[in-house]
């Protein structure tokens, strides 16, 4: 292998960090998809949305880190910055609207997810199942949407640090 083809400390951070992003990014939805399937949680308009958001993080982090050029791992990290804000944003007014809310029917969630036509072709992944009071759900004393809302953070936070790494040579 060529010398210049080593990888640097900043480029195996950024490429560390993105492959973490995705794996937990995954495992969010995953540990969704059994607290739905398993223990009869099921999701409002909200809670999809956000899960929508986790598997476009974890897709946009998984090819930043496959592709090993330093500029498509500075989009796929300002990608994931921008992602999680809109995670956070979508957490946050879970939590602080929404769960106080009898509905969800006709809310920017509920239309994106039905817009998309995705509840109709993976309900078993995308389908709406449960008003958002009905879906407010807390483990270990913190709502589910906290949980998501933090997540979120240490996504923003760890995609601020990758960018960090990439921007010095």
């Amino acid at each position: 292998m060529p010398l210049n083809q080593i990888p640097t400390r900043a480029q195996m951070l950024s490429k560390n960090i993105l492959t973490a992003i995705a794996f937990v990014s995954f495992a969010a939805v995953g540990a969704a998809l059994l607290s739905q399937h398993l223990l009869d949680m099921l999701p409002c308009a909200w809670c999809i949305l956000q899960r929508m958001i986790f598997i476009l993080i974890g897709v946009v982090a998984m090819l930043g880190a496959i592709v090993p050029a330093r500029p498509i791992r500075r989009v796929a990290l300002i990608a994931t910055l921008v992602l999680s804000a809109l995670g956070i944003a979508a957490a946050w007014h879970q939590w602080t609207v929404a769960a106080a809310q009898f509905s969800c029917d006709q809310t920017l969630a509920d239309r994106i997810v039905s817009g998309s036509g995705l509840d109709a072709t993976m309900p078993w992944l995308f389908g709406i199942y449960a008003t958002c009071m009905d879906a407010s759900v807390s483990i270990l004393g913190l709502d589910f949407a906290v949980w998501s809302l933090l997540l979120y953070a240490v996504f923003a936070i760890a995609a601020l640090v990758g960018l960090r790494a990439t921007k010095s040579r």
